[in-house]
């Protein structure tokens, strides 16, 4: 068909020699056995050729490029120039696996046509009766591939290959027409079949088929949510929550779905209780935001690595700033109304729904920077200072940026309008400022030690010992918000132990420095600008009356500059020269004579 021609290159791959031995690298024949790794085939060639960015165009002007190159190799022409000529692969020819290849390539080819119209249906939705056709062109394909695997000549691991990969373009094109109970059956096929070779092969083999098992099982919710499995919904949105959205036919249908039941409840959401003070909730993204909150919180409890923790606090952040954005434009509308109530001492419902959610904002952004800063106290204490693969490892600087950004959030919370009169709210925020300060002191502190000065270390360190006093006196005050600060005993022990290393340290320090220059004694009384060559041991120095150079300065002759003889000559009066203009005239009686008649000299 014309829409599968060849379409522009741009820059043309290495032509490859398609071998019996390896086709792509990834298949073999051995003796009258023919296999391909299917899956591994086609995970690498996505990898390489578009798909790691999501450019399905540029996957399947791949796949064109090399089935052209798979039938010049195995001179399996379709016609000539002038005439086209249907030819399909036969059991017979199975001589090669290399036509299991070209099989495979045809029908990756018609898929990524598929992908390709899914996302330019968003705009134009004509589009969409061309993708399921090319779904269908898959799932022939892989139907074809799958009845060639079925010879004697193909060992048993292709042929479970080729009968998840053609379940899998199937459920693809059934949960494409939402018919829910076939694409469930095809997915489950496709999942089972995974799942036993995952056991069977290597580790190598066995991750790559568990991600495609991970891949398929948030679309197996989904059907079974249409179904009429309403629990199903709830493990959806956390599979979304954990893996960082999904990919593929399923995202655009799982955030509406989300989006539409959480928009029911939000249906039947009127106020929201903060502080002793119920606040009517009008805004739909504000009760959409509120709703999803509990979700979130909970898949940031059972965040299994670093990464994934930090990108779903991310999540929160930004749809935190959308509310709040909504209820500024909410406010400029109603300016009038709430400087009003400004005037009469109480802050309008809308503002205080506006101070919630900036201290939801803030809150979460101090947690997301305290799980930073374990995460890197952790890898400090494992590793210090080593560096490896050329990156720089975790430096106690670090942890003081973190620190002072928390410390910035916090000031922020003690300045939200509403909670000035809040007694036990400023007491919570000035136990979580001592606590956090102890911390950022005891990273100063030691970076301190890196660089080896003591005397200001162990200052810190007793500035942080000051903090935790503190802390500790005031825990009657907020128990609650202890709980959820770091322990400040633990960081009291960590602090007597790095203050006995400290004065360790400064000893053997001082007991390695090399012996001094015999010390001059001499008190001549001259500054210490005409004796900088001369190592004295002077305690009046480091005293107020310090001698350090002459004062006031001695004169000294300084050259004038030529300037100031060209500006004097104009005033300047030359002595007169007449006295020997007369003695060159005097010269006798003949020159007189000569002078009467004419003659001059």
């Amino acid at each position: 068909m014309a829409s599968e021609r060849h379409m522009g290159t741009g820059t043309e791959e290495n032509k490859e020699n398609e071998r019996p031995s390896t086709a792509g690298g990834k298949s073999e024949s051995l003796g009258d056995t023919l296999g391909l790794e299917i899956l591994q085939i086609i995970k690498e060639s996505q990898q390489q050729h578009g798909m790691r960015h999501g450019d399905f165009q540029r996957y399947r002007g791949y796949c064109s490029r090399r089935l052209r190159r798979l039938r010049k190799t195995l001179n399996f022409k379709m016609g000539n120039r002038h005439k086209f000529t249907g030819k399909k692969v036969t059991v017979e020819m199975l001589s090669d696996n290399r036509f299991l290849l070209l099989i495979l390539m045809d029908a990756e080819r018609a898929w990524s046509y598929a992908m390709q119209l899914k996302n330019e249906a968003n705009t134009e939705p004509r589009k969409r009766f061309h993708l399921v056709s090319r779904l269908r062109k898959a799932v022939k394909r892989g139907e074809e591939l799958e009845h060639l695997c079925e010879s004697e000549r193909v060992d048993a691991k292709t042929k479970l290959e080729a009968q998840a990969y053609t379940a899998y373009l199937s459920g693809m094109l059934h949960f494409e027409q939402q018919l829910w109970e076939e694409a469930m059956k095809s997915f489950n096929k496709c999942k089972t079949i995974y799942e036993k070779l995952a056991s069977a092969f290597t580790e190598e083999l066995a991750v790559l088929y568990n991600q495609r098992v991970d891949e398929i099982s948030p679309n197996i919710r989904y059907c079974a949510y249409n179904i009429g499995d309403k629990t199903a919904m709830d493990e959806l949105m956390q599979m979304r929550l954990r893996t960082g959205g999904t990919e593929g036919m399923l995202a655009e249908k799982l955030e509406a779905l989300i989006t539409q039941t959480r928009a029911k409840q939000a249906a039947t959401m009127s106020e929201v209780e903060w502080r002793g003070r119920s606040v009517p909730v009008k805004i739909d993204r504000v009760r959409i935001f509120l709703l999803g909150l509990a979700d979130n919180e909970a898949a940031i409890a059972q965040a299994e690595d670093e990464e994934t923790k930090e990108r779903l606090f991310e999540t929160v952040l930004s749809e935190c700033r959308d509310a709040i954005q909504s209820v500024r434009e909410e406010l400029k509308t109603e300016q009038r109304q709430r400087e009003a109530d400004t005037e009469s001492g109480k802050v309008s419902n809308l503002q205080f729904l506006h101070s919630y959610l900036s201290y939801i904002k803030l809150s979460t952004a101090i947690r997301r920077n305290e799980s930073m800063a374990s995460s890197l106290q952790k890898a400090l204490l494992q590793q210090p200072q080593t560096e490896e693969d050329g990156k720089r490892s975790p430096r106690p600087q670090d942890l003081i940026r973190l620190y002072d950004i928390i410390l910035q959030n916090l000031t922020e919370l003690n300045q939200l309008p509403g909670l000035e009169d809040d007694q036990t709210f400023q007491k919570e925020v000035t136990l979580k400022t001592l606590v956090y300060k102890a911390y950022r002191c005891f990273f100063i502190a030691q970076s301190y030690v890196l660089v080896k000065k003591w005397s200001e270390a162990l200052v810190l360190y007793d500035r942080v010992l000051k903090y935790a006093k503190e802390v500790q006196g005031q825990k009657g005050a907020g128990k609650n918000a202890l709980k959820e600060l770091p322990d400040v005993q633990e960081l009291i022990m960590q602090v007597n132990a790095e203050k006995y290393s400290l004065q360790a340290s400064a000893i053997l320090d001082s007991t390695d420095t090399p012996e001094e220059v015999p010390l001059s004694q001499v008190k001549d009384g001259k500054p210490l600008s005409d004796r900088l060559d001369t190592f004295t041991l002077d305690k009046t120095l480091v005293s107020k009356q310090a001698s350090l150079v002459h004062f006031p300065p001695d004169f000294c002759p300084i050259p004038c500059k030529p300037l100031f003889f060209d500006l004097a000559l104009n005033h300047v009066t030359l002595p007169s020269l007449e006295d020997k203009l007369e003695q060159k005239s005097k010269t006798g009686i003949t020159g007189y004579i000569k002078g009467i008649f004419g003659f001059r000299s």
